[in-house]
């Protein structure tokens, strides 16, 4: 028999003080009998397994919204396209506009708008990732982020709201299901987080607005202390063209794409997630010390162990969480 893995058990918080909310969900959102569609839930939970990667997602109400009663203004797409060894996996998580009434809804469609884009596109970029194209990548799906993004816009002025209200950060990942093909891609536009744990020790490699495009490297990418000429960012310097006679004036500037293409090192662990575990795991080095130790064991967590270690509560930090990570084997 194997001995039972070691380790630190789950925590409800660290820090020096517990959070100033409630562990667990107070009140519910209000609801409509006309519009039950638009509720909510507080918690969302998937994971997957294919190729050489482990995947775990969740997304969690945060612990203001959960006192108050609001909606979760998170929203996680989870989703396969495509069968066997040509099969593409999806991740994508979006942030409603704080402090709107459609932030939930915004978020929603978000994702749906870039699951619908990636899912028609899906035999192309599964070329191009095992091609390696990156140039070919990085600007398609600029472009499928820029249709999905215009299309929440269009939909803010059908309903009459601003688009600066009505509006989503989104962040995605594709993992090739093919066993022989480590390419890992991140791309996106606003805030959050991306991070490498590595043999015990997190590094931050949230692609950043000063980088610049390179090759892909070893290992979800480096930190350009490491590799002056690795992965870099890609960006929409966001210039509009001068106005004409013919042509509407140019919208405002807006937030620069992301983007990072690498070849997955087994043994890393990834983490896309959302500013409400990002801004805590760069904010508290006893959150980073505590998910590093429960997330660098031989075996990724099941569904139910992750769901804890994702929700380990930070004073000072009561925004949604939405994490996604990947084990490779």
């Amino acid at each position: 028999m194997e001995p039972p893995a070691t380790g630190p058990r789950p925590r409800g918080y660290v820090g020096s003080r517990p959070p100033t909310y409630d562990a667990e969900p107070t009140a519910l959102p209000s609801a409509d009998p006309d519009d039950l569609d638009d509720l909510v839930a507080d918690t969302v939970l998937d994971g997957a397994r294919y190729g050489a990667c482990t995947l775990r997602a969740v997304s969690l109400r945060g612990d203001s919204a959960r006192y108050r009663g609001e909606p979760r203004r998170d929203s996680l797409l989870t989703a396969r396209f495509g069968t066997g060894e040509q099969a593409l996996l999806l991740v994508a998580m979006a942030t409603g506009a704080r402090a709107t009434p459609g932030a939930h809804r915004a978020a929603a469609e978000a994702c749906h708008w870039i699951g619908r884009a990636v899912g028609r596109s899906h035999p192309r970029l599964v070329e191009d990732i095992r091609a390696g194209r990156r140039g070919d990548l990085k600007s398609g799906l600029h472009r499928l982020t820029d249709r999905s993004l215009g299309k929440l816009r269009a939909s803010a002025a059908e309903q009459g709201v601003d688009p600066e209200e009505y509006a989503a950060g989104l962040r995605c990942l594709l993992l090739p299901a093919d066993p022989e093909c480590r390419t890992r891609v991140f791309f996106g536009v606003g805030p959050g987080g991306l991070f490498r744990l590595r043999e015990g020790e997190w590094q931050d490699i949230e692609p950043q607005v000063t980088d610049i495009k390179g090759e892909p490297v070893l290992g979800f990418g480096s930190p350009p202390a490491e590799t002056p000429e690795g992965d870099r960012l890609t960006m929409d310097l966001g210039i509009p063209t001068p106005p004409s006679p013919y042509e509407p004036a140019p919208e405002p500037p807006r937030e620069p794409f992301r983007f990072r293409t690498s070849v997955a090192r087994p043994g890393d662990t990834l983490l896309m997630c959302s500013s409400g575990l990002a801004d805590p795991l760069r904010g508290e080095p006893e959150l980073c010390e505590y998910l590093a130790d429960r997330w660098s064991r031989p075996e990724p967590p099941g569904l139910a162990a992750f769901l804890a270690d994702a929700q380990v509560r930070v004073k000072g930090y009561a925004d949604d969480r939405t994490a996604a990570a990947v084990w490779e084997a």
